[in-house]
């Protein structure tokens, strides 16, 4: 009877120990289990990085999906009476300004994504430098009416439409001054126009316009401080620029007086500035202006501080390249750019 009371003992410490040990392994393939899932959901909560390209007009961020866009040059008015009245130049990615004639300037902006941008203008007519400018960033080039001397064979050279009252959204808006100076259109309207005239939307080649930096570089330079700088084209026409250390960039100024978007009421802040110095001479009509783009000295402003550079075109379908006083190439600021193209006999520059 004894024996058969310790048989029975030990068969139910066997029984025991063995639902101890598979509740030990159950619990061991739970937490295992548990562990996985905490690492399945995690990973599925990481988000993915939102896909961007590279403007390769400003070098900073834009969607992937915009990446290829072919950049639009707009002719704009810079008459001092229509400066007021200018709209969209404060969105453009580069704005060239050179003389045109009676010792005036006028701009052209480059959009990259020219269709997110609102009301553009006044639009005035083409002039030669502008054509090989525009064709330098390979840009469909808007505008309004053309000199007939000197432009109008050029024309030949470079994908171009010209607006007026009634096409590509051109449109006369009353804003106090003659016709001439009252020419508007809108960025999608202007987009569209490329597929209307059969031209390509996009382009395979984005190679940067210039030897951009990293988005978040703040690029020094070493010659000097710049708060200010002075571009006299003519003794009339003085365009200035006034850095603002909380923007990081250069607000626009003509002479004394801050000019503001139109529609908007916004400053039009740019991040960098040159100041190219060139041969610039009167054509045979003794009016329309011919400005040498073969190349010259000049500066580059950024960041309260500027130095002095090279720059060079070459052919028309050539970009501008810029180069250090070593001659290699110019490290440039991420962000947009204004490109002053001055007489290096008639203005000297004033840096402050």
């Amino acid at each position: 009877m004894f024996k058969k009371l310790i048989i029975a003992l030990l068969c139910f410490s066997v029984i025991i120990l063995s639902a101890c040990g598979c509740g030990k392994k159950q619990a061991k393939t739970s937490a295992a289990k548990s562990d996985n899932t905490k690492t399945e959901n995690n990973e599925q909560k990481t988000p993915a990085e939102d896909p961007t390209g590279i403007n390769n007009l400003t070098g900073l961020p834009i969607d992937l999906d915009k990446q290829d866009l072919r950049p639009v040059a707009v002719m704009i008015n810079n008459m001092n009476i229509a400066q007021p009245v200018q709209c969209g130049v404060n969105k453009a990615d580069i704005v060239y300004e050179t003389e045109v004639e009676g010792g005036i300037t006028r701009l052209m902006a480059v959009f990259k994504d020219i269709a997110s941008v609102n009301q553009i203008g006044p639009i005035r007519s083409a002039r030669y430098p502008y054509v090989d400018l525009a064709l330098g960033n390979n840009a469909v080039y808007y505008h309004c009416g053309q000199d007939p001397t000197y432009c109008a064979p050029h024309l030949k050279d470079i994908e171009d439409i010209s607006i007026d009252t009634g096409s590509y959204g051109g449109t006369r808006i009353k804003n106090g001054l003659a016709s001439e100076h009252t020419l508007y259109s809108y960025g999608n309207k202007l987009f569209n126009g490329l597929s209307q005239k059969k031209f390509s939307t996009t382009q395979a080649d984005n190679t940067p316009w210039q030897n951009f930096g990293k988005k978040d570089e703040k690029i020094t330079l070493t010659d000097g401080t710049c708060a200010k700088v002075t571009v006299p084209f003519s003794s009339s026409y003085k365009t200035v620029f006034e850095y603002n250390p909380a923007k990081g960039a250069y607000t626009r100024y003509f002479g004394t007086t801050l000019r503001k978007d139109y529609v908007t009421n916004e400053t039009t802040d740019v991040k960098n500035v040159f100041v190219l110095l060139t041969s610039i001479s009167n054509y045979p009509d003794g009016k329309h202006r011919r400005v040498d783009l073969s190349g010259g000295e000049g500066y580059y402003i950024v960041n309260g501080t500027y130095t002095k550079i090279h720059w060079s075109k070459g052919s028309m379908n050539s970009s501008l390249k810029f180069t250090d006083a070593s001659g290699a190439p110019l490290k440039v600021n991420a962000g947009n750019s204004w490109v002053c193209i001055a007489g290096s006999y008639t203005s000297k520059p004033v840096i402050e």
